[in-house]
């Protein structure tokens, strides 16, 4: 029975993947093989040593202390593109809301007094200090190209856009996916320079943080529009102020509000809405519990952000999954145990990534305590999980 501990409300949907004849599912649980989080701020120290891995139901791990699991060989898994339309929707509305100027309008039509002739007369006298403009046309640079940005990029051109992008690691599935008159951007500024509207779908990190400065905010268009439902500082709100106050910048719209952006005038926050749909929620706890429970039982990764991607299809014999440092003759060591304890490999994978390697071994009979052990005891050994035997997968 493996025990999942959830640190928040996880989607029904994705608890539902859990057969309760093999897990007990609970927020309060003692020695949990693995945590399910969606927002909880995580600390090593209160993470239980029984853990084997860490799912977060959402693309991003901040939340998580991703470097102090490895170090421990815990696996972290995410869920990359689950909430990618919901992302998308709302990237889409902060475009209209910034070009029409739609929340200025909303909050001048909410504080009208008067009978309905006086607020009529008031409207038409009114509105002229919120005209707009429309999207066909203009360009958005889209500054990141996975699962949302493809997205979004591809709805802005079914919006009459035209569309710039930037991401020198895109994938080649995620090249496939976007649409052929995507035009590619030489450098971040050389897209800032060519855009009218600019979003941003990249992890905040040493590298992405304050991404877009003082400096940087004097090379994009004068009246663009800057759009961040990523993370809350990869854009230097001091610097985006400064323009919109100058009249460089025209809007901004965001998912992170603060005192400084709530009130001003030309700023629209959001409560973090970017994954805030019921569908979201879903897709992202479905495919997290799916990526555990295939963790668990057979050590497969799918979508880890610290383990490499490795897949074994069970043979239908008994299989060991070994976390390891990737150093020199790891396999050789652990093969020549195996073969000391007279156990024959069946089939077997090893993965690296990084400083962290996974070993897949299906052998023929079970493996001893003492084996495991031994094998536990090679130096730069992170765990070791002896898992039973399944039916061959084909």
């Amino acid at each position: 029975m493996f025990k999942i501990q959830t640190l928040n409300n996880i989607a029904v949907a994705g608890l539902d993947r859990l057969p309760r004849d093999r897990y007990e599912v609970a927020s309060e649980i003692a020695h949990p093989d693995a945590i399910l989080v969606r927002s909880a701020k995580m600390d090593a120290a209160d993470i239980p040593s029984s853990v084997q891995a860490i799912g977060r139901a959402g693309a991003g791990t901040n939340n998580v202390p991703v470097q102090a699991m490895t170090e421990r060989g815990v696996a972290v898994f995410n869920a990359p593109g689950a909430n990618a339309n919901a992302v998308k929707e709302l990237v889409i509305a902060g475009m209209l809301i910034a070009a029409r100027n739609i929340g200025q309008a909303w909050r001048f039509a909410r504080e009208l007094e008067g009978d309905d002739t006086s607020i009529h007369q008031a409207v038409e006298a009114g509105k002229k200090q919120f005209v707009g403009f429309e999207l066909p046309g203009r360009t958005l640079g889209v500054i990141g190209l996975g699962a949302i940005g493809v997205k979004v990029a591809n709805a802005a051109r079914s919006l009459g856009m035209r569309v710039v992008g930037y991401d020198p690691t895109i994938t080649v599935q995620r090249a496939w996916q976007l649409e052929s008159d995507v035009q590619p951007a030489l450098s971040i500024d050389d897209l800032l320079s060519r855009s009218d509207f600019v979003t941003f779908h990249v992890p905040l990190t040493a590298d992405t943080r304050h991404m877009i400065n003082a400096e940087r905010l004097r090379t994009l268009r004068k009246g663009a529009v800057l759009l961040n439902f990523s993370r809350d500082g990869i854009i230097d709100d001091d610097a985006v102020v400064t323009a919109l106050d100058q009249g460089h910048l025209y809007a901004y719209c965001c998912d992170f509000p603060s005192n400084l952006l709530k009130d001003h005038p030309r700023v629209i926050t959001l409560p973090h809405l970017g994954a805030s749909t019921k569908e979201a929620e879903e897709n992202c706890a479905v495919m997290v519990a799916d990526e555990i429970r295939d963790y668990l039982e057979d050590g497969n990764v799918t979508n880890s952000v610290n383990f490499p991607e490795i897949n074994l299809p069970r043979n239908g014999g008994y299989r060991i999954a070994i976390v390891n440092s990737n150093v020199p003759n790891m396999v050789g060591q652990i093969s020549t145990d195996l073969a000391a304890a007279g156990l024959n490999i069946l089939d077997m994978l090893n993965r690296s990534r990084g400083n962290v390697a996974v070993t897949l071994i299906d052998i023929d009979q079970r493996c001893p305590e003492d084996t495991a052990k031994q094998l536990r005891g090679i130096g730069g050994v992170l765990s070791v999980r002896c898992l039973g035997a399944r039916e061959r997968i084909d």
